[in-house]
């Protein structure tokens, strides 16, 4: 029995340390045996206002690798949110467990007690495995909740927005290294084709880019092949193309030592969250190879501009997709620090969202 405690000892001492690493305010563990629910919610910063963002259902292989998970995730809507111009924070949550299995009315409401015991400072929205109308069932728990349905007056699946997003930065990407934004002609290879990569490939396709694909999903990839005219490949052979564009569109970590040294596109622009394993060693690592690498967390920011704009009390389309726009010319001018300051791009974006949260929480504490 001792030897147990200690060792629960242990690991509760790393996850303090792995949070404290990454500068988080607070970290919550959510069990309910009677709905068999088992969460984790990161609250990562809060300098800029509420910490939002989505809640993600995996089964995840080990409870060490959903607390990693969470930690990465709720850090990188903290600069997603601040390198956009959002007076909010970063947060993310997730659930441990099959979807198929475990989500129900009871489940998803028990979670929205969960989140409403934050009192505000975490407000939740839908990601992978999770819906508009779960958002609904969490709502009635909590008031704590964005992302609804359109026919409850919500701003509903933020993908295509997320997408559009991808699409400015990849574009801002592919001016930086090839002297014009056209991306007709370009051979671009999207590894993952979910509810955001399948609404980038159709922006893709209609600008007459010769689109490979690649997912898990054998039926959505048929689908996606069949409306876009995109060319369906391996999973582990989509690191192998000779393309001028990758964009990682799947679950993170896809740039590490092993693909790094296939990967032949000059500029890597996606849209899914940690692509880098390691973000100063692989940073670095496409600085030495030439490439032209979008931040992650700047160019999908799409969908938490998205959702941020319900929260203002009725939802607004037209400005939200004006305001993801804007992704274009801040992946820019990420680009020009990078290259002035002599940092790789995920350092410049991070040293800019870093710079406004130092600078708001200076007035705040004037104030």
């Amino acid at each position: 029995m001792e030897e147990i405690k200690a060792e629960e000892q242990v690991r509760s001492v790393s996850i303090f340390k792995e949070a404290a690493s990454l500068g988080h305010e607070q970290l919550v563990f959510c069990n309910d045996e009677a709905t068999g629910l088992k969460a984790i919610i990161g609250v990562h910063n809060t300098v800029l206002g509420p910490a939002l963002g989505g809640t993600r259902f995996w089964n995840y292989a080990s409870e060490e690798e959903a607390v990693i998970d969470v930690l990465r995730l709720s850090r990188g809507m903290t600069y997603k949110a601040a390198v956009s111009g959002l007076n909010l924070g970063g947060g993310k949550a997730v659930i441990i467990g099959d979807p198929k299995k475990l989500k129900n009315e009871a489940f998803l409401r028990r979670f929205g007690k969960f989140v409403n015991n934050l009192n505000g400072k975490y407000i939740t929205a839908e990601d992978m495995n999770m819906s508009t109308n779960d958002m609904e069932y969490i709502g009635m728990e909590t008031k704590h909740v964005t992302g609804l349905p359109v026919e409850i007056g919500g701003s509903g699946d933020p993908s295509p927005v997320t997408a559009y997003g991808v699409y400015m930065g990849m574009k801002a990407a592919a001016k930086k290294a090839f002297g014009s934004d056209s991306l007709t002609g370009k051979k671009i290879s999207v590894q993952g084709v979910g509810q955001v990569g399948m609404h980038l490939v159709e922006y893709l396709a209609k600008e007459n880019a010769q689109v490979f694909i690649t997912d898990i999903n054998e039926e959505r990839l048929a689908k996606v092949s069949k409306d876009h005219g995109a060319t369906v490949v391996g999973m582990d052979e989509i690191y192998d193309l000779d393309v001028d564009i990758y964009a990682p569109c799947a679950m993170g970590a896809t740039i590490n030592d092993d693909t790094l040294n296939r990967i032949k596109a000059q500029v890597i622009a996606g849209a899914a969250n940690n692509q880098l394993k390691d973000e100063n060693i692989h940073g670095k690592m496409l600085v030495e190879k030439g490439m032209v690498y979008a931040p992650d967390f700047v160019i999908n920011a799409g969908g938490i501009i998205n959702i941020s704009s319900e929260l203002k009390g009725s939802y607004n389309k037209p400005q939200a997709y004006s305001w993801t726009e804007k992704i274009y010319d801040t992946t820019l001018n990420i680009f020009r620090v990078s290259e002035e300051e002599g940092v790789p791009t995920q350092q410049a974006a991070m040293k800019i969202a870093e710079k406004r949260i130092a600078d708001v929480g200076n007035v705040k504490l004037s104030i």
